[in-house]
């Protein structure tokens, strides 16, 4: 295992050094397809409950892992969006991949690289073209991205907000605004603090809500983990509890009142929606979910989760 990845660990988990120096395995991340009848009751599509898309299955780079999917759909076809560790750079990059039907996905590559990591490959649609806000939490920034040519090439478009450690930028589009929610706070990786941006359009100029941090001093509600969805008109987000690890489990929030001067929200549920298995690709948690609802009214969601590995050779 390289130096850098397995440090990158210990952060991650808050595992402490001299544990971590002796840990053989590392964190494997995979993809799951989940559907259901809302966006907060999913359960897995496939008969055996396994993953969808794992490292097993890049095509085009030796991974460690692969996490924090994001769908988009056009003409008829899925795009899947989503992070893997590349052994070769050893930081995060962001992969594609296609699928006819959401159970079946093809490896196309990486499509965005940069000199830093990056995760989250928050993915939308606006005014006729595609944008991605992916986490860039080394360069203290929350950054927009255009397809240049989509699936396959993005540019950078512009720079919406500097100045703090963000983690998970969650944009979404709700009663003639757009909010952008995103999380800081220490330790970096188990994020504390959720705070609360709006502006006009997904170019900015971005103003702090007055009520932000709408979470503050608790790692099991405010870190993001994945796309803020409508449902019933009322926003639900979604966030990782990192109280007892990363990545332990995911908790969902509707959003009750959402304006230029107040916010409210709500638990859906006492605990998590989507947590540890205990046994198999998901054993020790889960952390992400990007749902959408389809034609019919059913729900289908990319959802990742993790359990302890070996490392790839």
């Amino acid at each position: 295992m390289r130096r850098s990845f397995k440090a990158g660990i210990k952060k991650l988990l808050g595992i402490a050094p001299s544990v971590a120096a002796t840990v053989p395995e590392i964190p494997v991340f995979a993809i799951a397809m989940y559907t259901g009848p809302s966006p907060t009751e999913l359960r897995p599509r496939a008969a055996d409950g396994g993953p969808v898309f794992a490292r097993e299955n890049l095509g085009s780079v030796r991974g460690d892992f692969v996490a924090d999917p994001f769908l988009i759909r056009t003409n008829e076809e899925w795009f899947m969006f989503y992070e893997v560790h590349n052994q070769e750079t050893s930081q995060g990059e962001i992969g594609l991949a296609t699928s006819p039907d959401g159970g079946r996905w093809e490896d196309r590559g990486i499509v965005l690289s940069e000199p830093f990591h990056l995760s989250y490959p928050y993915v939308f649609e606006w005014t006729g073209g595609h944008y991605m806000v992916p986490e860039c939490f080394e360069t203290g920034s929350v950054r927009l991205y255009r397809a240049d040519a989509f699936p396959g090439r993005w540019v950078l478009e512009k720079v919406l907000l500097e100045g703090r450690g963000y983690v998970d930028p969650s944009i979404f589009h709700f009663e003639d605004n757009w909010w952008l929610f995103v999380g800081h706070g220490r330790p970096d990786f188990r994020a504390d603090t959720l705070r609360l941006f709006t502006a006009d359009s997904p170019l900015g100029p971005w103003a702090e809500h007055p009520m932000s941090p709408v979470v503050a001093d608790d790692n099991r509600t405010a870190r993001p983990a994945g796309r803020v969805v409508v449902a019933g008109g009322r926003p639900v987000r979604f966030a990782q509890d990192c109280s007892e690890v990363y990545g332990g489990a995911v908790r969902a929030f509707e959003i009750t009142t959402l304006t230029a001067d107040t916010y409210e929200e709500r638990p859906v549920r006492r605990g998590p929606m989507l947590g540890a298995s205990g046994q198999g690709w998901n054993a020790a948690g889960m952390h992400h979910v990007d749902a959408q609802q389809l034609d019919d009214g059913e729900w289908i969601a990319l959802v990742d989760g993790w359990a302890w590995g070996a490392p790839l050779r």
